[in-house]
C-alpha cells in the first residue's frame, strides 16, 4: 500500500479521535451496516480528494466497507489532521497522501498519487481532482464512470465545464442536497469558522464589529454565530436579494470599503477572488483580523497586501502580522486558507454525518446508475436527500407528523378550495 503522511507513529491518537467522531455520526453508521452486507461498491476504485479529518476518515471507512478500493488525498494544504492520516494508513489500510502544511508542489503530487490507481469514481471537495483530470490526466477518462462533488466552489467549476461542453464524465453535486448546504454550510461553517478565529487569536468576539463578506448559506451561518456571541455584525454583498435578506435578519449591510473602516474581524465566505483588496486594507483599523472560510485562498488579495507591507512576521501559530506602510498592522489567519480547518478541526461530526451520508449514498447511486447518466452535473436524487433527513431525525429521537389521506387529497386537488 502506497502512502505519504507526516508521521505514522501518530496513528494511535488519530484512531481514538476517529472513534470519537463516529459516535456523532449515526446516519453514516447505519449506512456502514448495510454496506457491510450488500457491498455496493465492490470492485470499484475511488480517488477521493477531501479534507483529511476525523469525519472524512469515517466516510472512507464506510466506502471501504462497501467494497471500494480507496486512495485519499487532501483538498487543501492546511486541512489535514496528521494523526488521522496516519491512522487511516496503519489501522484501516487506506492509501492516504496528505501532510498538513504541504507546499503547492507536494499538494499536486499527492493529487496525482491519488489518481494513479486509475479510478472508476472520483470524490472531490473543490473539484481539484476533476480539474487535474481535465487538464493533465485525460488518460484516466476511459476508466471513469462518474464522480461526486462536496462543496459550492467545486460545483461552480463543474457547471462551468458542463456549460462549455467540456465535462468528460457525470458528477453528482452533493453540495446541492438540502441535507448538505442547509446544515453543513450554515451550521457547520458558522460554528467551525468562529472556532478557528478564536483558537488562532484568543480575542473576544463580544462587543466587536464582525464583518462577514458574502451572505450565502455559509455567510448566513457565520453571521448568526457571530451575532450569538455578542458581535455587531456587518454583511457585505453583491447580490441585492441576499443583501435585503441580511438587512431583514438584523445585520448592517454596506459596501466593503465602508465596512473596512469600522471592522475588527473580517471573514470572507464568497467563493470569489480578491474580495478584500489592498485599498480596503489601507482603510482598516490598526489590529484588524482577516480570515477566509471560502474553499480557496483567493478571497483575500495577499499579493496586493504584500505591495503595501513594509514588514511581516508570524506572531502566533496561524497568525501573521503585516505592518503596513501607513503604520498600521493587519493580521492574516491561516495563510488566508480555510480558517476553520487551518486553525481548528473543521465542522462538527454531527453535521458532517448528513453531508457524508450524501457522499456515500451518491457513490452507491452512480455505481448503480452510471450507464444512464450523461456528461452533466446532477443533483442528489430527492429520495436520497429526504431519506437522510428521516434517518437523522430518527437518530435524534425526533418524531414528526404524517399527512392524513384527506390532507394528501386536498394538497393534490384543484377542486377543494374556499
Amino acid at each position: 500500500m502506497k502512502y505519504d503522511v507526516k508521521d505514522i507513529s501518530l496513528a494511535p491518537k488519530g484512531k481514538l479521535r476517529i472513534e470519537w467522531a463516529k459516535k456523532d455520526m449515526p446516519v453514516l453508521s447505519l449506512i456502514e451496516k448495510r454496506f457491510a452486507k450488500e457491498k455496493p461498491l465492490k470492485g470499484l476504485k475511488m480517488s477521493c480528494c477531501l479534507h483529511v479529518t476525523t469525519e472524512t476518515a469515517n466516510l472512507m471507512i464506510v466506502l471501504k466497507t462497501g467494497g471500494a478500493d480507496i486512495s485519499l488525498c487532501a483538498s487543501n494544504p492546511l486541512s489535514t489532521q496528521d494523526d488521522v492520516a496516519a491512522s487511516l494508513v496503519k489501522d484501516y489500510g487506506i492509501s492516504t497522501f496528505a501532510i498538513k502544511g504541504e507546499d503547492n508542489k507536494t499538494y499536486y503530487k499527492h493529487l496525482n498519487s491519488a489518481l494513479d490507481i486509475k479510478p472508476h469514481l472520483t470524490m472531490d471537495d473543490g473539484a481539484d481532482l476533476v480539474s487535474e483530470i481535465h487538464q493533465k490526466r485525460k488518460d484516466l477518462v476511459k476508466y471513469l464512470l462518474a464522480g461526486t462533488e462536496e462543496t459550492t466552489t467545486g460545483v461552480v467549476r463543474l457547471k462551468s465545464l458542463e456549460q462549455q461542453n467540456l465535462l468528460l464524465y457525470p458528477i453528482i453535486a452533493v453540495n446541492d442536497a438540502m441535507t448538505k448546504h442547509f446544515f453543513d454550510n450554515r451550521y457547520g461553517t458558522g460554528q467551525s469558522t468562529i472556532d478557528g478565529v478564536i483558537r488562532a487569536t484568543n480575542r473576544l468576539i463580544a462587543g466587536s464589529t464582525f464583518v462577514v463578506a458574502g451572505f450565502g448559506w455559509c455567510g448566513r451561518g457565520l453571521a448568526m454565530r457571530a451575532a450569538g456571541m455578542g458581535a455587531k455584525v456587518v454583511v457585505t454583498e453583491v447580490d441585492p436579494l441576499r443583501a435585503l435578506e441580511a438587512n431583514m435578519d438584523g445585520y448592517q449591510v454596506m459596501p466593503i470599503k465602508d465596512a473596512a473602516k469600522i471592522g475588527d474581524f473580517f471573514v470572507t465566505v464568497t467563493g470569489d477572488i480578491n474580495v478584500i483588496r489592498k485599498e480596503h486594507m489601507l482603510l482598516m483599523r490598526d489590529g484588524a483580523v482577516l480570515a477566509n472560510s471560502g474553499h480557496f485562498d483567493a478571497e483575500i488579495d495577499l499579493k496586493g497586501l504584500n505591495t503595501i507591507t513594509k514588514s511581516r512576521r508570524k506572531i502566533r501559530e496561524f497568525v501573521e502580522e503585516f505592518k503596513l506602510k501607513n503604520g498600521r498592522a493587519v493580521y492574516i489567519l491561516g495563510d488566508a486558507r480555510l480558517v476553520n480547518l487551518a486553525a481548528a478541526e473543521g465542522h462538527p461530526a454531527s453535521v458532517m454525518d448528513m453531508s457524508f451520508a450524501n457522499q456515500a449514498l451518491s457513490a452507491e447511486y452512480v455505481a448503480k446508475n452510471y450507464k444512464r447518466l450523461e456528461k452533466k452535473v446532477y443533483s442528489v436524487p430527492e429520495n436520497i436527500d429526504r431519506m437522510i433527513a428521516k434517518l437523522k431525525l430518527h437518530a435524534l429521537g425526533i418524531k414528526i407528523d404524517t399527512l392524513t389521506a384527506e390532507q394528501k387529497k386536498y394538497l393534490s386537488s384543484w377542486e377543494m378550495g374556499t
